[in-house]
C-alpha cells in the first residue's frame, strides 16, 4: 500500500473525527480476533492487480466535490480500488456486533469494508468506505473480498433508492479488481470462481446500531458512552450537549427517521431482505445491500434472501414488524446511558401510531387522495387483497392506475372497460375470471367515486400518483442481465442501468424496453428470483 501524490482532480480535506475522538484498537497487526474496548481497528486495503473502472456516479461525485470527469482517471481507479491512499486518509474497520435473524451473534464488525475517511463538503459530512478491499480483524473466517456480482447490485441500488428519494448510504464507484474469488452463490457445495471488485460507498457514516450492543453485551460502559456522545455532538448537534434528556431525545429521533425510511420501502416496494441489526444505520438511512429485491409480483410474504426461505423473518409485509424489533434491542443497549426505561419504552410503544400515521398518507399519496381519510382504510385493504388474488406487478400498476379516467362516472362503466388501462400489470390477464374481474372493477368503481370526492382533474391526479409511484425500479432480471455483461468486461448496461434510474419518476419513452414485467425466464433464476448473502 502506498500513498499517491496529491493532485488537482482527487483533492478532498479529511476531517477524520471517528478515529481522533475514540479509541482504537491498539494491535497494529491484521489477524481474526476479539477486539476489546476499541472502536475500531486500524487497517490498510489489500492491493489489487488490474483495476478497471466499471462505473461512477457522476451525481455523488459532484455533491462531494469532484469533477465527474476524474473518475474515469487512473489515479481515481487506483484510489478507490485501494491500490493507494490520498493524504490524509486513515484506513479503518469499525467493531460492532449484531442480532441475525434474531439471535445474538456478537462480534461481527466491518469484516469486508475499510473506512478511507471522512470530508466535509459544504458543511456536509461523508465517511468514504471501500466494501471488498480485503480482510480486518473483523472478517472471522471470511477472506474480506467481494465480487463484481453483488458490488455491482450494490452500487445500482444505491444510486436508484437516493434517487427514488429513500433514505440511503450512496455509492461512488464500482472497479473490476482483476482478481477471481472463489464464492459459493448458493450454497450448495459448489463453490465457483468469479471476477472481483470493489465498492466505494458514502454515508454521514456507517454507525449501526451494532455498534452500541456490542458495547453494552460486553459492559464496556464507558466507551458506550463515548461513541453515544460523539455521535450525537458529530451528527445529531441539534438535539444538544449530550446527557440523559440528549440520550432519550436521541432515542426518538432514530426511531422516527427509521420509521421513515421503512414507509419509503413499503412505498417503492423494496424488500430489505437481511433486516439483522448491524444492518441498522442510527441515521435512518439503509444499509448494506445484499440480498435485497423490488416486488415483481405483490406478494407481501416474498423475501430475496435465499437464507431466509423457510421463516421469512424479512418478508416485505414483516418490515415495519422487524424495525420495531430492532429498535428494541438498540434501546437495550443504551439503557445503561438513561438507567431508566419507561422513556424508552414509551417511544417505543409509539413506534406503531407513528408507522401507521405515515403509512396511510403514503398509500393516500400513491393512490393520488390529497388526503387519507378514516374510510380510505377498508379501500386501502381491499386493494392488498386485490393485489394478491392476481399475480399484479405492483410498479406497473400504479402507474396504470393513473391512467384511469376518474372525471368520468364509473357507476355505467362495463368491467372490462375499467380494466383496460391496469392489465399490463397482470402477469396473466388473459386468465383473470368473472369474478376476479367483477372484484377488480367493484373497487374501481369505488375509487373513482372516492377521488370525485376531493373534485381533483385527471391531470392533477396524475402528476399527483407518478411523483411517488415510480416508472423504473432496479429489477433483479434488469440487474442480472447487467452483472452477465459485466462480467463478460461489457460495462454499456451497467451505466445505462446508472443513467435509466437517476430519473425514476419520469417517462424516458426511448427506454420503455425497462418497463416491463419480469420475464417468465427469470421467474426462478438465481439472481432474479432468490439470492444468497455470498459476495
Amino acid at each position: 500500500m502506498t500513498s499517491s501524490a496529491p493532485s488537482n482532480a482527487l483533492q478532498f480535506v479529511f476531517d477524520n473525527s471517528f478515529v481522533t475522538q475514540l479509541p482504537a484498537d491498539p494491535e497494529a497487526e491484521n489477524f481474526r480476533r476479539q477486539v476489546i474496548a476499541a472502536a475500531y481497528s486500524r487497517v490498510q486495503p489489500t492491493p489489487v492487480k488490474n483495476p478497471q473502472l466499471v462505473a461512477c456516479s457522476a451525481d455523488l461525485a459532484r455533491e462531494i466535490g469532484l469533477d465527474p470527469a476524474s473518475c474515469e482517471s487512473e489515479e481515481f481507479v487506483q484510489v478507490f480500488s485501494g491500490n493507494h491512499l490520498l493524504p490524509g486518509m486513515d484506513p479503518f474497520a469499525m467493531c460492532y456486533g449484531g442480532h441475525q435473524f434474531g439471535n445474538w451473534a456478537g462480534q461481527l464488525g466491518d469484516g469486508r469494508a475499510i473506512n478511507l475517511g471522512e470530508i466535509l463538503v459544504s458543511n456536509k459530512r461523508w465517511t468514504l468506505q471501500l466494501k471488498g478491499a480485503g480482510p480486518t480483524p473483523y472478517s472471522r473466517g471470511a477472506d474480506g473480498l467481494a465480487v463484481l456480482r453483488s458490488s455491482i447490485r450494490e452500487f445500482l441500488c444505491s444510486e436508484a433508492m437516493h434517487h427514488l428519494g429513500v433514505p440511503t448510504t450512496r455509492a461512488l464507484s464500482v472497479v473490476d479488481t482483476g482478481e477471481q474469488v472463489m464464492r459459493d452463490i448458493l450454497y450448495d457445495g459448489h463453490p465457483e470462481y468469479e471476477p472481483g471488485a470493489v465498492v466505494c460507498r458514502a454515508a454521514p457514516s456507517f454507525i449501526r446500531f451494532g455498534n452500541f450492543e456490542i458495547l453494552a453485551a460486553r459492559q464496556e460502559y464507558q466507551l458506550l458512552q463515548q461513541l453515544a456522545d460523539y455521535t450525537i455532538r458529530t451528527h445529531f448537534p441539534h438535539l444538544g450537549e449530550p446527557g440523559r434528556n440528549t440520550y432519550i431525545a436521541w432515542f426518538d429521533e432514530v426511531c422516527r427517521r427509521t420509521v421513515d425510511m421503512i414507509v419509503h420501502w413499503m412505498r417503492v416496494g423494496f424488500v430489505h431482505g437481511v433486516m439483522n441489526t448491524d444492518n441498522m444505520s442510527v441515521h435512518g438511512i439503509t444499509i448494506d445491500y445484499g440480498p435485497y429485491g423490488w416486488l415483481d409480483d405483490y406478494d407481501p410474504d416474498w423475501t430475496p434472501n435465499i437464507t431466509d426461505a423457510q421463516g421469512r423473518r424479512y418478508r416485505f409485509a414483516n418490515q415495519p414488524g422487524i424495525a420495531q424489533w430492532n429498535l428494541i434491542q438498540f434501546g437495550n443497549a443504551i439503557y445503561p446511558l438513561i438507567e431508566d426505561a419507561d422513556p424508552l419504552r414509551d417511544i417505543l410503544e409509539s413506534f406503531g401510531s407513528w408507522y401507521s400515521d405515515a403509512s396511510r398518507t403514503m398509500k393516500a399519496a400513491k393512490l393520488g387522495l390529497q388526503a387519507y381519510r378514516p374510510q380510505d382504510g377498508k379501500l386501502f385493504s381491499e386493494l392488498d387483497e386485490l393485489l394478491t388474488r392476481s399475480e399484479t406487478d405492483m410498479t406497473i400498476f400504479y402507474r396504470s392506475l393513473a391512467k384511469l379516467d376518474c372525471e368520468a362516472d364509473p357507476s355505467g362503466a362495463s368491467a372490462e372497460a375499467l380494466l383496460r388501462p391496469l392489465l399490463p400489470a397482470y402477469y396473466q390477464a388473459d386468465q383473470l375470471t368473472a369474478p376476479d374481474k367483477e372484484a377488480i372493477a367493484g373497487w374501481l368503481r369505488c375509487y373513482v367515486n372516492r377521488v370525485r370526492a376531493e373534485g381533483r382533474s385527471n391531470a392533477q391526479r396524475r402528476q399527483a400518483m407518478n411523483s411517488v409511484n415510480p416508472k423504473y425500479v432496479l429489477r433483479n432480471y434488469l440487474a442480472q442481465q447487467a452483472i452477465e455483461r459485466a462480467e463478460q468486461g461489457d460495462h454499456a448496461l451497467v451505466r445505462e442501468l446508472l443513467d435509466l434510474l437517476r430519473k425514476p419518476y419520469e417517462e424516458q419513452p426511448d427506454r420503455e424496453a425497462f418497463f416491463a414485467k419480469r420475464p417468465e425466464w427469470a421467474r426462478n433464476r438465481p439472481g432474479c428470483s432468490m439470492l444468497s448473502c455470498s459476495s
